[in-house]
């Protein structure tokens, strides 16, 4: 498994996580806004790393 996929991996896991720790204890709660930060940092790694696959 290259890089990239577990990449993928790690953001479908902090998606399925993030949304249901939002349902059960709120979307702004202290737990949902931190993976969610989490999960906006392996975004932006993913789209950096494609993009410079891309070159």
């Amino acid at each position: 498994m290259c890089a990239t996929d577990k990449l993928l991996d790690r953001i479908e896991f902090l998606r399925n996580k993030m949304t249901e720790i939002a349902l059960n204890k709120g979307f702004t709660s202290v737990e949902s806004i931190a993976i969610s930060q989490e999960l906006d940092r392996l975004l932006n790694l993913y789209n950096d790393v494609k993009q410079s696959q891309k070159q």
